[in-house]
């Protein structure tokens, strides 16, 4: 069994660029800051360090981060991780990874970034790619499963 998943929360570096493939397909990019933080045993100097991802979201997802996310805005990115390759100007052979967007959740309330509910679902900052229907003969990939959304209070917590 083989799994590609990614998981991060951070914030956006600038704002997200949307463009449009030459097939009609909207396609959005954009970069998340993830950091982290710790104490050096040796010095006891506090160290920090921030990774950069780039993300992509296609159709519908990628419209709706383009419209409400800016630059300094808190996501959380669920997806898969995908490198390609591609000739850079110099001839020489060039590789980007990426995180494919399938799930987005808005975490700050900066604005009034909400996003809008499909039908049958309630309100809520998280959005989900839904593919679009295929038109040829093979099976189709069911959606994503909505995950539980009772909210959980401190009490609930065993430890």
């Amino acid at each position: 069994m083989d799994l590609n998943r990614a998981t991060i929360i951070g914030r956006l570096t600038k704002d997200p660029e949307a463009r449009t493939t030459t097939s009609g397909i909207n396609v959005t990019s954009f970069t998340v800051a993830t950091g982290s933080s710790w104490v050096d045993k040796t010095t006891g100097e506090k160290k920090e360090q921030t990774e950069f991802h780039n993300v992509v979201a296609w159709r519908k997802l990628g419209e709706i981060i383009a419209q409400y996310m800016k630059k300094g805005r808190q996501i959380y990115v669920e997806g898969r991780i995908q490198t390609r390759s591609y000739d850079g100007q110099d001839g020489t052979k060039k590789y980007r990874t990426e995180i494919i967007a399938d799930n987005i959740i808005m975490l700050d309330g900066k604005g009034n970034a909400q996003a809008v509910p499909t039908a049958g679902q309630p309100a809520s900052n998280e959005v989900r790619y839904e593919p679009a229907p295929q038109t040829n003969n093979a099976p189709a990939t069911p959606p994503p499963s909505t995950p539980n959304t009772e909210e959980i209070s401190i009490e609930d917590i065993p430890f």
